[in-house]
């Protein structure tokens, strides 16, 4: 498990998530939203091949993350964010990014 006591910092890439590709049937229920939740020192980066993620923080930013867009967040001292599945639980469609 990383870090631990003899090693702290593992470099840029700590968690590397695939997300799909998914074929999501119209009427997702919400929990399947990711709910505000913080972030401290750290950056994220999301990068979607298909659908879209509604992402917004503490900070007032709202952004709809698209096929070919990133949404790079960072942390510093500390944000909460969530990352909705609002167009994809409307009209469905596939879900596919890192």
């Amino acid at each position: 498990m990383l870090p631990f006591a003899q090693r702290r910092m593992v470099g840029p890439y700590i968690f590397f998530d695939r997300m799909g590709p998914r074929q999501i049937a119209p009427g997702l229920p919400r929990e399947a939203d990711v709910r505000p939740h913080q972030h401290i020192g750290l950056s994220t980066i999301t990068y979607l091949f298909d659908g879209e993620i509604m992402h917004r923080d503490s900070l007032g930013s709202e952004q709809a993350v698209r096929p070919g867009k990133v949404n790079w967040m960072t942390a510093g001292r500390g944000i909460t964010h969530s990352e909705r599945f609002e167009k994809l639980r409307a009209q469905g469609g596939v879900l596919d990014g890192i």
